[in-house]
C-alpha cells in the first residue's frame, strides 16, 4: 500500500488504482487484497480517507463519497 500511495498515487491501473468517476471525494482507489483504500490527492499529498473491507466498500462510499 506504502508502495503505491508514495510513488505514483494518481498512476491509475486495470487492477490496482482506479479514478473513482462521478465523486469529487474519495477521488481515487487502491486494492490490496480484500482491502480498499479510498483516498485523494491534492498538490502531491495523499490524504488516505478511509481503509475498509471489501465487503463494506458500497456502504461506506454511500455514506462518505460525495458528488
Amino acid at each position: 500500500m506504502e508502495t503505491h500511495l508514495r510513488h505514483e498515487p494518481e498512476k491509475t491501473s486495470r487492477s490496482r488504482i482506479k479514478r473513482l468517476r462521478g465523486l469529487s471525494r474519495p477521488q481515487y482507489r487502491l486494492l490490496v487484497g480484500d482491502i480498499r483504500v479510498f483516498y485523494d490527492v491534492a498538490d502531491g499529498v495523499v490524504e488516505v480517507l478511509a481503509v475498509v473491507p471489501k465487503s463494506e466498500t458500497k456502504s461506506w462510499l454511500a455514506q462518505f463519497g460525495k458528488l
